[in-house]
């Protein structure tokens, strides 16, 4: 009965964090759509959400952090693709895969919708946001590299996983840009999804010719014959 008290206590606390987080992003990015990005402090948020500065940076270490709020998740999205591949799946394809099922499924961190026109255009309008965007894409490739490094299992000089990284990120940061234009000029958000869906699955498909087989996720020790792991 203990156990079950300190387990509730504990998981309240953490719903109580979740709630203060999901306030202070909200709050901010009602801020930041009201005056800009650069018109925003970090007090200014903090006051309209009701807590201490010294509350709003323990969630938040930067005002970037605070208009990216997700970018964890955004960050490892590619190599939780590649852990998750399935039996005979290369990671190429698990990519694709994860990126086609993201735009049935209209993930708000696409931003292919109307109402994301604001978000881009703030982005446009701040050099810092442009510089934690550009710096969000470097931890997504560093991310997936890894990830293909621990699949391949190979070693850290070997290149293979970082240039295979480089290739697969690059696709996806494009295809986000046409996304980003898209949505800018104006494009109505289910045509632009139809677009992309084609151009996605055309592109990643020659970017399969050229890593086909890598990092193929091989099946489980006799439910296939083969050579075990992960192929190079």
């Amino acid at each position: 009965m203990i156990y079950r008290t300190k387990g509730g206590r504990m998981a309240l606390r953490e719903e109580k964090k979740r709630a203060t987080r999901t306030t202070l992003a909200d709050t901010a990015m009602t801020l930041f759509l009201a005056k800009g990005f650069d018109g925003v402090t970090v007090a200014e948020v903090a006051r309209a959400a009701n807590v201490s500065v010294n509350t709003a940076f323990n969630y938040f270490p930067t005002k970037e952090d605070l208009f990216f709020d997700r970018q964890d998740e955004v960050a490892d999205r590619l190599a939780a693709a590649v852990r998750d591949r399935e039996p005979g799946e290369s990671a190429v394809a698990a990519v694709r895969r994860a990126f086609l099922a993201r735009l049935a499924a209209n993930d708000p961190t696409l931003g292919l919708s109307a109402e994301a026109t604001a978000f881009w255009r703030l982005i446009d309008d701040s050099t810092a946001l442009q510089a934690r965007l550009r710096h969000l894409g470097e931890r997504t490739e560093a991310a997936l590299a890894q990830a293909l490094a621990a699949a391949v299992d190979t070693g850290v000089d070997d290149p293979r996983p970082r240039l295979a990284a480089a290739a697969i990120a690059g696709l996806d940061r494009a295809l986000h840009a046409e996304i980003r234009r898209g949505i800018l000029a104006g494009a109505d958000p289910e045509a632009l999804r139809a677009s992309i869906i084609e151009l996605a699955t055309a592109e990643f498909d020659s970017v399969v010719a050229g890593l086909a087989g890598y990092a193929t996720k091989m099946p489980a020790r006799g439910a296939h014959p083969g050579p075990e792991g992960d192929a190079p």
